[in-house]
């Protein structure tokens, strides 16, 4: 039988009192990013912050709770940008949508910080729901960084270095989440040593990693390294390629656990449970036999709506998986 759980799966939006309270702490400019270390007044908003959203995400009824990456400055790079060896520049348009990151150059070599993994040691003390890890995927962040040291036949390898550290740092997680929309969004043409970059992550790590795509399908000769990647799931983004996504599961079939992205965490308007219960059920119909796990996730990170459509599209995902436990 198919087990449903209700997850997020990145960058939440800071609660209204929080933006308002970190904007006189922190201000906008280049030198008040994150550096990873910050003064006590800051790091207590950030955890009132970071207890709030863990609240919400419990309230709301999900199965799995993240840390909600309030102190990342950006949607992916983040673990780049607090590096000592990383500087940040220009402004950066994420993919082709309307947000912007600044780009991380790296120009010297990588040693994990700790920094993704005291923001979860910390949450792990402020919650009782079931938390997950996340982290960017190497290949995307490799798509979004700038190398000034390792050169093109090195650089990928050192990500994938730098962020299985990092992993190992991180308490205990049953789930890890590792976002890499550059899988969907450019083909590759090293489909294998992509797979072997995310190899090095997940066998740093207990968890069940789940690496989740979005915009886009996953091309056919990506999907098949995928499958024979050392992790326990694949995501796929039912918003922006729900025909493609599940004809792909179709036509080769799905690993044991999948991540369907299935509201949309670009837009506003709120979806349906039971629109959402039909493309859950829908894919999992055309999935292969073996599939054990479906995770109802947004398809990409929330960070971009307003708190309370956030917080009405985590309830959605919540009634969904609880409708599909019922009709099951």
């Amino acid at each position: 039988m198919v087990e449903y759980e209700s997850a997020a799966t990145g960058l939440l939006p800071l609660p209204d009192w929080a933006k308002e309270e970190l904007s006189e702490l922190k201000g906008h400019q280049k030198q008040d990013l994150i550096t990873g270390t910050a003064n006590d007044d800051v790091e207590d908003a950030y955890d009132r912050a970071r207890a709030d959203v863990l609240a919400t995400q419990t309230e709301s009824g999900l199965d799995l709770v993240t840390e909600g990456q309030l102190r990342w400055d950006d949607m992916l790079s983040h673990v780049l940008s607090v590096n000592d060896n990383v500087d940040t520049r220009g402004i950066v348009r994420y993919y082709d949508n309307n947000n912007f990151y600044r780009e991380p150059v790296v120009t010297g070599a990588l040693e994990p910080t700790g920094d993704v993994a005291r923001d979860l040691e910390r949450a792990a003390d402020t919650t009782d729901g079931t938390l997950c890890g996340v982290l960017p995927g190497p290949y995307s962040l490799a798509e979004l960084a700038t190398d000034e040291f390792y050169g093109e036949d090195r650089f990928l390898e050192a990500l994938a270095t730098y962020l299985a550290g990092e992993a190992t740092e991180c308490p205990d997680l049953d789930t890890l989440f590792l976002l890499e929309p550059s899988l969907a969004v450019h083909d590759t043409e090293e489909p294998v040593r992509v797979r072997e970059a995310i190899d090095t992550v997940a066998d740093a790590v207990d968890a069940s990693v789940l690496v989740h795509t979005y915009w886009g399908t996953i091309p056919e000769n990506v999907y098949g390294h995928l499958l024979d990647a050392a992790i326990e799931g694949v995501g796929y983004d039912l918003v922006t390629s729900r025909v493609g996504s599940t004809s792909l599961a179709d036509e080769y079939g799905t690993p044991e656990e999948v991540v369907l992205g299935v509201v949309n965490g670009q837009n506003t308007i709120l979806e349906d449970a039971t629109d959402v219960r039909r493309d859950i059920d829908e894919f999992v119909d055309r999935a292969d036999a073996t599939l054990e796990r479906v995770y109802a996730a947004p398809n990409t990170e929330l960070f971009y709506l307003p708190t309370n459509r956030c917080e009405a599209k985590l309830e959605t995902l919540a009634r969904a998986v609880d409708s599909v436990e019922v009709s099951a």
